[in-house]
């Protein structure tokens, strides 16, 4: 490359590029484009971006949305107690409330060192599939660990021993660019000590998950099924590399098989369910759907602990308070774009395209029609994911399965407010085991699929690295 084409403004390099290569040329913002929520998008960038209600939500559903609030931060208290719409915590679990590990409604970190127990990351655990294990894997996704189930919790109610403690360490290794430019990047190893009921089969999978960030969900769940699947490709039919799938997982309350779009591997169907699945691995707490407590039958301790059901035989969760944290988490507000017609954002969004990255995150979808909330139906949002899972490569693998997913399978995390996760909080970290400190290191991880893409993002001189950054951190 010359010196004078590395002399361009950001905006006339990246044009440059563009059309050396057929790349989109983008020269000024997108009609609308600032709206990554549509009408649901929120008015802010502090540290309290990710908190507030869809824009287009009525005063009067504000107050649900209000009290769904109180009950997902708010911490749940060990039953028996006079707090009866908030007991029955554990008798394992890892926190105490979700806001624990989605601060402030964003993303998790790893412990770190001095730490007494991981919080706002988790550990999945299952064996090697077995044929018959197949209606457990039909329903569950995996085939649970004996002893600890699917899910290490490293805390427990007083007289029930937590599963363990989870600590992770780094190794480092070096990434160099074409101009000479290196990043360290951090490869992680898990730790899981004090065992508190035996040794674990030895052929245990091993999987560290970071809470991901709440905005946006209501929406992703808006999205028709068949829009989803209009971008699978499982054959690369059209010969990109790019090989996109949907993850078909147990849909609970209706019995069958259905397209997943939510969790790191696409595991959940939906958002109910999902925080279902939180209450109960996260929190140990019962509801309709999942009416036991997440004990083994080996954790006798854990099976013959107090409740916190009701008289009436109502669960921990109440229909009632499920389907008030459900419209919650469904209604949390995408911010809007900043920057988006700024000459350095547009260079950086032109260098995506060019390296392809729009092949999984896939920028806009427009909600259906009979969307869960009538604030979410119609939408035109731009959550920059195909909600498809891709093969990432053997550097990101869990060598875990779940449902159709594979251990080098992820879901393309919509990349929309990820500019603000550190200013939401300090502490967040990217990746879904949060190894990358930053969204350079993010991009650097990238493999399988997504290993064209990353090579093209290695010949990115340091102007051009400045506008990609700028570009993601618009969003």
């Amino acid at each position: 490359m010359s010196m004078s084409l590395l002399r361009l403004s950001p905006l006339l390099l990246a044009l440059a590029l563009a059309a050396c290569d057929d790349a989109p040329r983008f020269t000024q913002a997108e009609p609308g484009e600032a709206l990554s929520g549509g009408q649901a998008t929120v008015q802010r960038s502090d540290r309290n971006a990710f908190s507030l209600p869809s824009a287009n939500l009525n005063p009067e559903r504000r107050l649900d949305f209000a009290v769904g609030n109180s009950f997902f931060r708010s911490p749940w208290v060990i039953a028996p107690s006079t707090t009866t719409a908030r007991d029955g915590l554990g008798p394992l679990f890892n926190t105490n409330a979700c806001q624990n590990c989605h601060v402030r409604d964003g993303r998790g970190h790893p412990p770190e060192p001095g730490d007494s127990n991981a919080v706002s990351m988790l550990v999945r655990l299952s064996i090697p599939d077995q044929p018959y294990y197949a209606q457990v894997i039909e329903r569950l996704g995996v085939v649970p660990e004996p002893v600890y189930g699917t899910q290490l919790q490293d805390m427990a109610v007083p007289g029930v021993a937590p599963e363990g403690k989870v600590r992770v360490s780094y190794d480092s290794q070096t990434v160099t660019f074409k101009d000479g430019h290196q990043v360290e990047l951090r490869r992680p190893t898990l730790q899981i000590t004090q065992l508190g009921y035996g040794p674990m089969h030895p052929d245990t999978r091993f999987s560290a998950r970071i809470a991901p960030p709440m905005i946006g969900l209501g929406l992703l769940e808006a999205i028709a099924e068949a829009d989803i699947l209009a971008n699978e490709d499982p054959d690369d039919r059209n010969h990109d590399g790019i090989r996109g799938r949907a993850n078909r997982v147990w849909d609970d309350a209706q019995g069958k098989t259905v397209v997943g779009r939510f969790g790191w591997k696409a595991g959940q169907p939906n958002v109910n369910q999902q925080n279902v699945h939180a209450f109960a691995g996260d929190m140990g707490l019962t509801s309709t759907l999942l009416p036991k407590d997440d004990c083994t039958p080996t954790q006798v301790d854990c099976l013959a602990a107090p409740n916190g059901d009701g008289a009436d035989g109502e669960k921990e969760v109440s229909d009632n308070l499920l389907r008030l944290v459900t419209f919650y988490t469904r209604n949390l507000g995408v911010p809007a774009r900043r920057d988006v017609a700024a000459p350095q954002v547009l260079a950086g969004k032109n260098l995506f395209y060019q390296a392809g990255c729009q092949s999984c995150h896939t920028p806009q979808f427009t909600t259906a029609a009979d969307a869960a909330e009538p604030e979410l139906a119609n939408q035109v949002i731009r959550p920059y994911s195909d909600l498809l899972l891709h093969d990432m490569g053997p550097g990101l693998s869990d060598e875990r399965t779940e449902f159709a997913a594979n251990g080098q399978d992820w879901r393309t995390p919509p990349l929309w407010g990820i500019g603000l996760s550190q200013t939401v909080s300090s502490d967040a970290r990217f990746l879904h085991d949060g190894r990358a400190r930053d969204l350079l290191e993010a991009v650097l991880w990238h493999g399988g699929e997504a290993q064209a893409a990353r090579d093209q993002v290695l010949t990115f001189n340091a102007e051009q690295r400045a506008a990609l950054l700028a570009f993601l951190n618009s969003l």
